[in-house]
């Protein structure tokens, strides 16, 4: 039941946050006078909708996306009389080109001449692309401020929350008991001096300790052989003898990956408590340029995890990747795991939010991208084409007038069916090859 709720959860804020992506182009488009004919959340057939003033607000029936219909995104050809549209016959590009200038000079009904999106000026123009990216980008920050300085980031502490049964190994690198119970390679050091989950380290050695990393590096310091332990047990002071011991076992990289190294270290054989500090607002924009720089690899690198998500899960039947792209179905999912994962209330929200600054995140940068239909491709043509006015101004020579977007739609086409295509091998995946985190 957990699960279901944290899938809707999930599913209500991936919905929001296109929502709001497509606000960020609505407010200014209105703002600069531009007529707005459709705001929708998602495509296909509509499930509802309400007009209001020029605009019809709706929901449609397939939630992977979201747009607002501006009228005059693509400028006529350029000698094209005013309100028509050039009839090509060059070809099947030339056709597509002139049935998108016919199509987006639809909606332009007598007196909105002046209405049309490609007649304003071209800064006002990036603001109005890049009010849907930038909205994505404030979704990620009030959300890691919210992990950050409303839950706080867990820290250990000297209170031990577990005592670890056995002695660790290459084999067994957990420390779990066997199925009897039995400890093949001998029980912990902390389990066979008595320690106690609860218990406070006050001091190793002699050597009073305030934190969870001093207590980790008196332990790593000292040889293996006899030392103490004071700890604090229900407001007692007591001293307890342990035998430290060397143990040896693998060696994992921060994303969980096992590197296939081992190191061998002092071993005690407990495990901290962990309580939740908050951070400073200043602390976001760091966090944020730290995930940024992660997400952008993982853009780039986009392509090939979608090939080896193909070949090496779904043909060739090996585990998922931690870093196989997913989609809104597999992320609803992950927000469904955690929610009904163990562990306190507090782990979970803040699971659950980082996952959702991070998904805004990655819309963000993916949003950017230079390439219509993506708003990154309006924003690029409207630079081009005030880089070309101005240059043509400081060479004397006439105003070149609006870039000619049109032309580039049959590109957009086909990176508009990649993107189908991706999107649909992806959500194939995550039905049948889900994504776990736990």
């Amino acid at each position: 039941m957990l699960e279901i709720v944290g899938i809707v959860a999930f599913f209500g804020v991936i919905l929001g946050s296109i929502a709001l992506h497509e606000v960020g182009h609505l407010v200014p488009a209105k703002k600069f006078g531009v007529k707005v004919t459709e705001y929708m959340v998602g495509f296909g057939p509509t499930v509802w909708s309400k007009r209001r003033g020029d605009t019809d607000y709706g929901i449609k029936a397939i939630p992977l996306g979201g747009y607002i219909r501006m009228i005059g995104m693509l400028p006529p050809a350029k000698d094209a009389p005013p309100g028509t549209a050039r009839s090509m016959t060059t070809g099947r590009m030339g056709t597509m080109i002139a049935q998108a200038r016919e199509q987006a000079l639809e909606d332009v009904a007598p007196g909105d001449e002046a209405r049309v999106f490609y007649r304003l000026p071209v800064y006002k123009r990036v603001i109005i692309m890049m009010g849907g990216p930038l909205m994505n980008l404030l979704l990620a920050f009030v959300f890691f401020g919210l992990v950050l300085s409303g839950i706080g980031l867990p820290q250990p502490t000297t209170t031990v929350s577990a005592v670890v049964p056995c002695a660790p190994s290459v084999t067994d690198p957990t420390g779990a008991a066997a199925t009897a119970g039995t400890c093949p390679d001998g029980p912990t050091p902390a389990a066979a001096a008595g320690l106690l989950p609860g218990d406070v380290i006050t001091a190793f050695n002699g050597v009073a300790v305030t934190g969870w990393e001093e207590v980790s590096a008196q332990i790593q310091a000292a040889p293996a052989g006899p030392a103490t332990v004071e700890v604090q047990r229900n407001g007692v002071s007591q001293s307890l003898a342990v035998e430290l011991i060397e143990v040896t076992r693998p060696v994992y990289a921060e994303d969980g990956r096992d590197t296939g190294e081992t190191a061998t270290t002092t071993f005690l054989g407990v495990r901290p408590d962990f309580e939740y500090v908050t951070q400073p607002l200043t602390a976001v924009p760091g966090q944020m340029w730290d995930l940024t720089t992660r997400s952008v690899v993982a853009l780039v690198s986009l392509p090939v995890r979608l090939y080896e998500l193909v070949t090496d899960t779904l043909i060739g039947g090996q585990e998922r990747s931690l870093e196989s792209p997913v989609s809104v179905v597999g992320a609803s999912r992950l927000g469904g795991e955690i929610v009904a994962s163990d562990g306190d209330t507090q782990a979970k929200l803040a699971t659950f939010l980082s996952l959702a600054a991070s998904l805004n995140l990655f819309l963000f940068l993916f949003n950017l991208l230079p390439i219509l239909p993506l708003d990154g491709g309006h924003v690029a043509g409207a630079l081009y084409e005030g880089t070309r006015r101005r240059l043509a101004r400081w060479r004397g020579k006439p105003d070149p007038g609006p870039v000619d977007v049109a032309r580039l739609m049959p590109v957009a086409y086909v990176v508009a069916v990649v993107l189908i295509a991706m999107g649909a091998i992806v959500i194939f995946a995550d039905v049948v090859r889900p994504l776990t985190l736990f």
